[in-house]
């Protein structure tokens, strides 16, 4: 097992596209699995039917939360009674509301966790979920009906990085990152709270020597928003240890403050992902500032909408005399869901609008619709290639966005 690595977390994984008898009630009453015999490599042949814990997640686009629920799946050899016969080993699933979601195409995806536990996963079919876990664990062949299998996983594609991290937590698979070096300088700076979220990005770009956004902007942000993710999480994991070491008790008679608790936790959940969207606004900021680009961020437009950035500034987009043409709107969402089509209402004088995001493998279906929506989707260089080669000739990269706003700036 590699530190960094997806083998850090997975013993193994197998991915399949969902046939209608494991899918449909109405076709099969079997609730199972056909395991292979890669699958066993990392699965094991038990002698006996072995029930093992199960956390089952369904993945959708459309819904904010996954459904998730825990259960078992059973492994057996379902030719144990038949001596003459060599052994047949299949999964048992019991009905969830993940089952009961699941549909013919969706992608499943079992594996299998360090502590012996298993995780499955299913994602709606030709969803951006589901494009991203393909991404996420390598899979290129889903074509053939049965499991494809992937047991090795430290290669570079294995490599967890800032994209892969936020699939991970998408699947319930916290991936702690810290640097304690910095530790104690943020206790001190900060007074062992958090700042907000413009002083942390400050500070965390502050750390980061010898990067020019000028020469080239895509390196740079996830450079930025990189550090700033592992600086948050070491302060973040030890402001979090302390407040648990107080507790959440009342006294004796009341017990542990569930409310308490539960309204803590939230407010971390919450936290991660306000901060994570104003970062990613907050690093831009100052790329475009210093590129010498002229912005307006949040300006209010028709009907108190508030795009994230306005080139070159409100004034010249209030003005009626000013070419529409040399006006750019960028909206900005870490993440996109089906989020993206509000940026499509935020500013009616410009017809084409750009949208930057740090979400890898959007389906095609979306895309497609953005493209015919006159909206551009920007993203880091990097991330490009987890979209397919045909989305790729129609990505924009933030070095090609910043040269044509500048363009459309110095425009007589």
């Amino acid at each position: 097992m590699k530190k960094g690595y997806l083998s850090e977390y997975f013993e193994g994984i197998a991915a399949k596209r969902l046939s209608a008898v494991e899918a449909d009630r109405t076709r099969s009453n079997q609730h199972e699995y056909q395991a292979t015999r890669s699958m066993l490599t990392f699965m094991g042949k038990p002698t006996e039917s072995t029930r093992i814990p199960t956390r089952f997640i369904y993945l959708t686009d459309v819904d904010a939360e996954p459904i998730v629920e825990n259960a078992f799946l059973t492994l057996y050899d379902s030719r144990k009674d038949q001596p003459h016969r060599s052994a047949e080993y299949r999964f048992y699933f019991p009905t969830t509301a993940v089952s009961l979601n699941a549909a013919e195409g969706d992608l499943l995806v079992i594996a299998k966790r360090p502590d012996g536990d298993l995780l499955v996963v299913i994602a709606e079919n030709g969803s951006s979920v589901s494009a991203q876990i393909e991404w996420l664990f390598g899979l290129t062949d889903l074509a053939h009906a049965g499991f494809s299998v992937k047991s090795e996983l430290e290669t570079e594609q294995d490599r967890i990085a800032f994209a892969s991290r936020f699939i991970l937590e998408n699947i319930g698979v916290v991936v702690e990152v810290s640097t304690e070096a910095y530790l104690d300088a943020m206790l001190e700076k900060f007074k062992g709270e958090f700042p907000t979220t413009r002083v942390f990005s400050a500070y965390a770009r502050s750390t980061l020597k010898d990067l020019n956004p000028v020469e080239d902007q895509d390196l740079v942000l996830m450079a930025w928003m990189e550090q700033e993710e592992i600086l948050f999480r070491t302060l973040e994991r030890h402001l979090i240890a302390d407040r648990l070491s107080t507790g959440f008790g009342g006294d004796v008679d009341a017990g542990v403050d569930v409310d308490g608790f539960l309204s803590f936790s939230l407010s971390v959940q919450n936290r991660r992902k306000v901060r994570v969207g104003l970062a990613l606004e907050n690093h831009l900021e100052l790329l475009f500032a210093e590129c010498g680009i002229q912005y307006k961020r949040t300006a209010v437009t028709e009907n108190k909408a508030k795009p994230d950035f306005i080139f070159p500034s409100v004034a010249a987009y209030h003005d009626p005399t000013f070419d529409a043409l040399r006006l750019t709107m960028l909206g900005v969402k870490s993440t996109c869901k089906d989020r993206w089509r509000q940026v499509l209402a935020e500013a009616d004088r410009i017809e084409y609008k750009h949208l930057l995001t740090l979400e890898t493998s959007i389906s095609k279906h979306q895309t497609d619709e953005m493209q015919a929506k006159n909206l551009q989707l920007v993203l880091p260089r990097g991330l490009h290639e987890t979209y397919t080669p045909e989305q790729q000739t129609w990505l924009m990269d933030i070095s090609s966005f910043t040269a044509l706003v500048r363009e459309r700036q110095e425009a007589t």
